[in-house]
C-alpha cells in the first residue's frame, strides 16, 4: 500500500539530545508524517560556543536531528558529522554545526536553514526548531539562579522552578504541527534539558491544552546523574505531569525486558547510572496507559534505545488508536 502525505498520521516529536536522533533514526522507516521540534537552549562544547560568537539560537540538536532523518549516501553523512579535531578555531567544531551557522546567515533564521537541510538530506518529514531566538534555561531556587543548560543539568536537585531568561517566541509551525497532530511524543533524553524546555513555552502548553492527539512519552532506560536519580517511570511522568498544565501523559513506552546484572552493574559502578524501573500501579494511578515492551538493545556496550522497535510500537499504537 502506498502511503500519500495526506492519509499518513501526523506524529510531533518533541526532545532534543541523542534519545531524540535515536528514536527518529527508526520513525523515518515507517509511513507517518513526522514533524521534529528541538529544544535550542543547549550552551556547551561546539554549539555553546557558536551560539556566543554569532549571537544564534543553538544548533547542535537540530544537525543530529537531521542526521538521524536523513535518507543519503553514508559518506555524505559521515562529512556532516566530521569533527574537526587539531588546534585552532575551528577545534571540536563538526561540520554540521558549521553548515548551520552559515545557512542562518544565508537564510535568515535557523527554520529555513533546517529546511534547506532537509531538502539536501532527502529528509521524509519536518524538523524545526522551538524558537528562532538566542535563548537561556534558567533554574531557579530559594535566592539563587543557575543559568545555562549545563548549569541546570548540574543542580537539579536544587532547582524548585525552570524557566527561561526571557519570554520566547515559539514558531507558529511549531504550534500549528501540534494542533494538527494524531499523536505527541516526548522522546527519550535529559528530562530537565531536552524535554521540559518545551513545556516551560506557553504557546506550547496552549497548542497541547487544545490539541486532540494523545500525549505519549518514551521512557528513559536509565537514569541521569544529577538529574534522575533513583526516578522510576511514574517520577518521570510525575514531573511531565506539573510542567503540562491542564494537559497529562496519556501513555507511556517503558522497557518490559530484563537487563542482564551485568550490564547493570557495569553502569552502576563506572557511570553510577541505574535501569529505571517500572513502577506501574502508580502510571494506573495518574491514569496513564502503560506499553511494556522490549524496547532496548546493547551497542558498543551500552543500553539504548532500539530505534526499529519502538519505532514499530509507536506505529502499532498509532494504528490501533485510529482503528478503535
Amino acid at each position: 500500500m502506498i502511503h500519500s502525505p495526506e492519509t499518513m498520521k501526523k506524529v510531533v516529536i518533541l526532545g532534543g539530545g541523542t534519545g531524540l536522533s535515536c528514536l527518529l533514526s527508526g520513525m523515518k522507516l515507517f509511513p507517518v508524517d513526522v514533524t521534529t521540534v528541538i529544544s535550542v537552549a543547549d550552551n556547551g562544547s561546539s554549539t555553546g560556543v557558536l551560539k556566543e560568537e554569532l549571537d544564534i539560537p543553538a544548533v547542535g540538536d537540530v544537525g543530529k536531528v537531521l542526521l538521524a532523518m536523513a535518507n543519503v549516501d553514508d559518506d555524505l553523512v559521515a562529512l556532516l558529522r566530521y569533527r574537526f579535531s587539531k588546534s585552532g578555531s575551528l577545534y571540536n567544531h563538526p561540520v554540521r554545526n558549521i553548515l548551520l551557522a552559515a545557512l542562518i546567515d544565508l537564510k535568515g533564521n535557523l527554520t529555513d536553514a533546517a529546511k534547506y537541510m532537509c531538502r539536501l538530506l532527502n529528509v521524509k518529514g519536518t524538523v524545526l526548531p522551538l524558537s528562532e531566538e538566542k535563548v537561556e534555561l534558567v533554574g531557579k531556587s530559594a535566592g539563587k539562579e543557575y543559568f545555562g543548560q549545563e548549569e541546570v543539568s548540574h543542580n537539579v536537585r536544587n532547582i524548585k522552578r525552570l524557566t527561561y531568561d526571557h519570554d520566547i517566541k515559539v514558531g507558529q509551525e511549531v504550534c500549528r504541527k501540534i494542533l494538527e497532530a494524531d499523536l505527541v511524543i516526548f522522546s527519550p533524553g535529559s528530562l530537565y534539558t531536552s524535554i521540559l524546555p518545551h513545556l516551560i513555552a506557553s504557546q506550547v502548553l496552549d497548542a497541547l491544552d487544545e490539541t486532540k492527539a494523545p500525549i505519549m512519552y518514551v521512557s528513559n532506560l536509565v537514569t541521569q546523574p544529577g538529574e534522575t536519580d533513583d526516578y522510576t517511570v511514574a517520577d518521570h511522568v510525575q514531573v511531565l505531569n506539573q510542567y503540562l498544565r491542564n494537559r497529562k501523559v496519556d501513555v507511556v513506552i517503558a522497557n518490559g525486558s530484563e537487563i542482564d546484572d551485568d550490564v547493570r552493574d557495569v553502569y552502576l559502578i563506572k557511570e553510577n547510572k541505574k535501569i529505571v524501573e517500572v513502577d506501574a500501579d502508580r502510571l494506573e494511578e495518574y491514569g496513564c496507559e502503560l506499553i511494556e515492551k522490549d524496547v532496548f538493545c546493547i551497542e558498543n556496550g551500552s543500553i539504548r534505545h532500539s530505534a526499529l522497535k519502538t519505532a514499530y510500537i509507536i506505529f502499532s499504537y498509532l494504528m490501533e488508536h485510529f482503528e478503535s
